[in-house]
Order: C-alpha cells, then sequence, then structure tokens
C-alpha cells in the first residue's frame, strides 16, 4: 500500500468509527445521526477506485470493514444502563447486519464503477453508489431488525422495530424498521447526488497532484 493511499485510510476508518457511535443517536423519528455520516465512505471509495484503481479500492474497503468489526466487537462488550436495565452498546445483529453489509455493499460499488469508469466523469460514481447504497440499507436493516431473523440473536428483544405503524407516519401500515430503512435509503440516494460535487474537485486535485510528482 503506498504512502498516498494514507489518506483514504484514515478517511474510511474515521467514518466507519464515527458512523458506529452516530447511529445510536436519532435525528427526529426516522433517522440517526449516523445515516448522514455512512454515506461518505462511498465517496472515499469511489475516489480512490479512480484515481488509484479497484485493486486499491478494494483494499480500503478491507480495512475499513476491519475497522467496523473492531468496533462492533468492542460495542458488544460495552454495556449501558437504561430503565432498570443493561443491555450491549452494540447487539450480535446490528454487528453482524453492520459488517456483512458495507463489506457487501462496498465491493459491489468498486465492481460496478469498474465497469463503468469509462463512461462519462459522473456515471461510474452515481450508478456505483446507488446500487451500493441500495443494497447496504436492504441487508442491515432485514438483518439486524427482521422479526424472521430472530433465531441470529434469540435474546435480542427487537420487537419495538416490529411494530406495525404508518410508512413514515403517513403511509400504508408496515413495521417500524421499513420506515427506518426507507428514511435511511432516502438520505443516502440525496447524499449520492451531492456526492458528485466533491468526488470531481477531490479527483482533479489528486490527478493533478500525480501528474506533478
Amino acid at each position: 500500500m503506498s504512502r498516498t493511499h494514507i489518506p483514504g485510510i484514515i478517511a474510511m476508518a474515521t467514518i466507519v468509527v464515527a458512523s458506529n457511535i452516530l447511529v445510536q443517536f436519532l435525528y427526529g423519528n426516522w433517522l440517526t445521526w449516523g445515516a448522514f455520516t455512512y454515506p461518505l465512505a462511498f465517496l472515499v471509495t469511489d475516489v480512490m477506485n479512480r484515481v488509484y484503481g479497484a485493486p486499491t479500492a478494494r483494499r480500503v474497503v478491507l480495512i475499513g470493514f476491519v475497522v467496523g468489526v473492531i468496533c462492533s466487537l468492542i460495542g458488544t462488550q460495552i454495556m449501558l444502563e437504561g430503565d432498570g436495565y443493561s443491555y450491549p452498546a452494540v447487539t450480535l445483529r446490528i454487528a453482524l447486519g453492520s459488517g456483512l453489509a458495507f463489506l457487501t455493499a462496498q465491493l459491489i460499488d468498486v465492481a460496478i464503477f469498474d465497469r463503468l469508469r469509462a463512461g462519462r466523469w459522473w456515471r461510474a460514481p452515481l450508478v456505483s453508489t446507488l446500487v451500493g447504497s441500495s443494497l447496504d440499507t436492504a441487508l442491515f436493516f432485514t438483518i439486524a431488525f427482521s422479526a424472521s431473523l430472530a433465531f441470529i440473536e434469540p435474546g435480542n428483544d427487537v420487537s419495538w422495530a416490529g411494530e406495525v405503524m404508518p410508512l413514515l407516519g403517513a403511509g400504508p401500515e408496515v413495521p417500524l424498521w421499513v420506515s427506518l430503512a426507507v428514511a435511511d435509503w432516502c438520505v443516502k440516494l440525496s447524499l449520492a447526488l451531492i456526492a458528485l460535487v466533491p468526488f470531481r474537485l477531490i479527483v482533479g486535485r489528486l490527478t493533478s497532484q500525480m501528474r506533478h510528482t
């Protein structure tokens, strides 16, 4: 791994750590603060892919995955107190869902970006991030909260996530976790569009630096 790749590695590790912490704090009724930081991981992956190539992007993703696993393992050992009982900061289902969703979605992002890299500059980052973000959301919320997967961690009561209510407070009746997933997905799609601006600027700057070294 070249020294020039270190900023990307640090950025990915920082995003993973921050998101693991911020996902525990709600923003409104349907989102966590982590929903605003986690999508930046796709920006880092796409920048590394465009400037240094798919193999480097995959290595950065794997390092981010390892950092995420370590954070999750630490979180499972931290006990919090509330309502007269203690509970882990990170449950097994959330740790498993987060890790599998991150690794799968990011590697799919790298593969799609690499396939589309010869097209217009915005096509590869936009399409790869949209597909990766959608897959990430579906995997994480299903593994972490779906009642059909309760066997993964029988001792973890996530019945609150299965409470049936209107989608985002106004739509058809669905489990609460579906509303959380849809809100998270909408934020990711919005940030995928916004991230095209910093993507263009960062790639341009790094490419220019490489030409002058």
